[in-house]
């Protein structure tokens, strides 16, 4: 989830307080019933470095207007650049601790996230420069883009403001909301959904007046997504085992069973099907958007740690954080089709599907992003 550990990213996670005097959990777990306790040991990466630093699921992302993917190098103080029409990677220095990035469609620009230094890169579409630094105040952690208003949004662990930046003007504002970790914008009523590990409300803010509501989901949601085409919000709940749906005009939870430890969830607008990676369980939760029911349960690799869909070609992809690789499976037939070596610990996935290509973030200071190839696994099977 939020604080990398050891042996299991997605569930050891120590109390909000805790884990900002911790700052950088070594990555080891030990896993009780009612507890998830996590030591403070450092191991060796591939690389021979510690592995340690922030998890964020939106380490990785595609601008589909510039058709360049961005993988955060949050050791090095970088983000790998691929173009993937022509297959160049280039690399740009950002600021200290990227951790999550967002792609504005609207401008072709990618807003990186910086947790140690506070700030915000802005690099260009066109000649891969940044162009802005922004400050945005103490230990940001999320960003999402709303390309139709022109807004990106940040969180800030243990203080209570949204940062709000202007992509036009890059003026940087804020507004009260009650301390969020995660965020999403639903991009057709520019609504904005904002999640707190520890809070236990889901917050959503409406992106014209800034007004904000409170929904309680319960303690410890992990894993946020919108359906753009529905409305509809879910949400993770790891210590229940169970998603939590929110209708896009109703106020109202249900909640339905998952597997062991759900940590991410997607979304296929296109087929209204659902995806939740289960961590404990090793497997993904398939659930029929339009009834809310589950339809399949599908074996995935050792600890699936993030959860991406293509929907143009109906595929899912996995990343296995411990077996180093990610699953493709098959929306149309729920089954797992392939398993693809990724790098060390991957925790973050972006998709061009044009392209049939996934781009991957990993927990690892030598070979933070990999590149893979799934055009061939795009035909039916």
């Amino acid at each position: 989830m939020k604080y990398l550990t050891h042996t299991t990213p997605c569930i050891a996670e120590l109390s909000r307080q805790c884990r900002l005097r911790v700052r950088r959990v070594a990555r080891f777990a030990v896993i009780a019933p009612a507890l998830l306790v996590a030591a403070s040991y450092a191991f060796a990466a591939p690389g021979g470095a510690p592995d340690v630093g922030l998890l964020n699921p939106a380490a990785a992302a595609f601008n589909t207007s510039s058709g360049k993917a961005y993988v955060v190098d949050q050791y090095g103080r970088r983000v790998t650049i691929t173009n993937d029409a022509t297959g160049k990677t280039s690399y740009v220095t950002v600021g200290a601790g990227p951790v999550s990035i967002a792609a504005d469609t609207a401008n072709g620009r990618a807003y990186v996230l910086n947790a140690d230094d506070g700030t915000v890169s802005v690099i260009d579409g066109q000649n891969d420069a940044v162009i802005a630094t922004l400050k945005v105040g103490d230990h940001p952690y999320s960003i999402a883009a709303d390309s139709k208003t022109g807004k990106i949004y940040v969180t800030r662990t243990y203080n209570n403001h949204l940062m709000i930046i202007d992509a036009e003007t890059d003026q940087v504002s804020s507004v009260v909301a009650g301390s969020p970790d995660l965020i999403t914008v639903d991009h057709t009523t520019g609504s904005v959904y904002m999640l707190s590990y520890e809070g236990g409300n889901l917050k959503t803010m409406d992106g014209t007046t800034h007004a904000i509501a409170a929904t309680a989901v319960g303690m410890h949601a992990w894993g946020i997504a919108v359906s753009d085409a529905t409305g509809t919000l879910y949400v993770t709940r790891p210590n229940n085992a169970e998603l939590a749906i929110m209708q896009r005009s109703e106020s109202t939870i249900h909640h339905i069973k998952t597997g062991n430890i759900p940590c991410a969830v997607a979304v296929n607008t296109k087929t209204n099907r659902v995806y939740t990676a289960n961590y404990a369980d090793n497997s993904i939760t398939v659930i029929d958007g339009s009834n809310n029911a589950v339809i399949a349960t599908i074996p995935t690799g050792h600890r699936p740690e993030a959860v991406a869909v293509d929907s143009l070609h109906n595929r899912i992809y996995v990343a296995n954080t411990q077996s180093n690789s990610v699953t493709i499976i098959d929306g149309a037939s729920n089954r797992a089709i392939a398993a693809i070596a990724a790098g060390h610990a991957p925790y973050a996935l972006a998709v061009d599907a044009a392209r049939g290509i996934v781009h991957i973030a990993n927990a690892d200071q030598t070979h933070p992003a990999t590149t893979i190839d799934v055009s061939p696994y795009n035909t039916a099977r």
